[in-house]
């Protein structure tokens, strides 16, 4: 017996290890899995952020430059024959940059020289002299010290992005133009200075003079637009769908296409506004009241899911409390439930916001993409957005558009991170966790 009971205290304590063995080394198997899962995530993670800087660093690095532009100090006597008071809009200001820059230059003679060397400054070099009189018409019949702006070539060259020999070979600047700047420079008559020009200028055909400030105007006009309609029609239906509407079919159906609304692609939008805005009712094309409206159907899914999660997220005992001390529905929702859940609201529509500020496809589509130089003044009149904007100079030939793109890229960025920021610091703020 005692035999027996041995026998079978062993093959129990045998029995008793194999179990423990087994579920040691599928602990290991599972331990080493979860081990290569980290690994792998923070492989991931890591690849992601090297892809992300080395983004931010190619636009940081092909943009930063554009906030600089390349000037000539040019001593401008303003000639009463050209100018005088009663000619102040009209008169030929880029005449008085050109005999500034013979006067530097005494020895060019030839007309093909004198081509050669009024190519060194900006078309729009005559408009900052037409504002220094503007500003000042005691500076008439005097000699005054202007900094104008340098042609596109000769800014691409002092700032490294075009190399001295390839601009002579292709043509750009001629080995003459080189030397007459490295005259200028030793003078000190050439230099970079802040753009100013970029923040506060609208588009053009020449590189220097372009500026973001009309697309700037232009998407701001469109976002308030977006946000006066979206806003209150997002909170409202939120508020009717969760709280008043009644559980029917009907109600699910609506439920289901503002899920599909949220993923339907922004082009079908701009198509619909095309069709109903523009052909049908007839509103004023390229114009930031269209493409607000564009923008607020686009948004409107967003804003209404995030409103419903938020209502949602408010505990049935708010609504219960409420109504059991006398409050009807109506003020239930209203005074209680809609405060506590107006955070999140505020999150979501901000965050719709920033999506509407970074659309480009829709707003193709009503005409947003036509070259405009004037900056908007209303919500009627033609307009474009940043993201178009940036659009345009990238299909741009010139070179400088190039870092004119990555600029206003830069600030694009700057807008979007900044509204997600805000979002961030609501919810963290004043959202309330249950």
């Amino acid at each position: 017996m005692n035999n027996q009971t041995a026998t079978s205290s062993s093959v129990l304590a045998s029995q008793h290890s194999r179990t423990v063995h087994v579920v040691q080394a599928g602990l290991r198997k599972r331990y080493r899995a979860e081990k290569r899962f980290q690994r792998l995530g923070m492989r991931a993670v890591a690849c992601a952020l090297a892809f992300l800087a080395f983004m931010f660093g190619d636009i940081v690095s092909k943009g930063y430059m554009a906030f600089q532009r390349t000037e000539l100090l040019l001593d401008v006597y303003v000639d009463p024959d050209v100018v005088h008071v009663g000619n102040l809009d009209q008169a030929d200001y880029q005449s008085l940059v050109k005999r500034s820059l013979e006067r530097l230059f005494p020895d060019v003679r030839a007309r093909q020289e004198k081509r050669e060397l009024f190519r060194l400054v900006s078309g729009g070099a005559g408009a900052v002299v037409r504002a220094k009189v503007l500003e000042d018409t005691a500076v008439i019949g005097r000699t005054i010290p202007v900094w104008v702006p340098a042609d596109d070539d000769v800014d691409m060259v002092t700032k490294g992005h075009v190399d001295r020999r390839s601009a002579a070979s292709e043509g750009r600047l001629s080995e003459r133009s080189l030397r007459w700047l490295d005259t200028l420079t030793s003078q000190g008559r050439l230099a970079k200075h802040w753009n100013t020009a970029f923040f506060t200028s609208g588009d053009s055909r020449e590189p220097e003079l372009a500026g973001i400030f009309g697309a700037v105007a232009g998407s701001f006009y469109t976002l308030l637009v977006t946000l006066a309609l979206s806003f209150p029609m997002g909170v409202a239906a939120a508020v009717y769908l969760e709280e008043f509407a009644p559980k029917n079919r009907w109600t699910d159906v609506i439920e289901v296409n503002i899920n599909n609304l949220a993923a339907v692609p922004s082009i079908v939008f701009g198509l619909l506004g095309l069709a109903v805005f523009l052909s049908f009712f007839g509103l004023p094309r390229s114009s930031p009241l269209v493409g607000g409206l564009v923008l607020t159907l686009m948004t409107l899914p967003t804003i209404i899911i995030a409103g419903r999660s938020s209502l949602q997220a408010v505990p049935p005992s708010i609504r219960d409390a409420a109504l059991s001390v006398g409050a009807s529905p109506m003020q239930a929702v209203f005074h209680h439930v809609l405060p506590l859940a107006l955070p999140g609201m505020l999150t979501g529509t901000i965050i719709g916001m920033a999506r509407a500020l970074g659309e480009t496809a829709p707003l193709l589509m009503v005409g947003m993409v036509a070259f405009i130089v004037d900056i908007p003044r209303g919500f009627t009149d033609p307009a474009t957005v940043l993201p178009v904007q940036v659009y345009l100079w990238a299909d741009s030939a010139e070179r400088a558009f190039v870092e004119k793109t990555s600029a206003a890229i830069m600030v694009l960025l700057a807008f979007l991170i900044t509204m997600n920021a805000t979002a961030v610091y609501l919810r963290n703020r004043f959202e309330r966790r249950w």
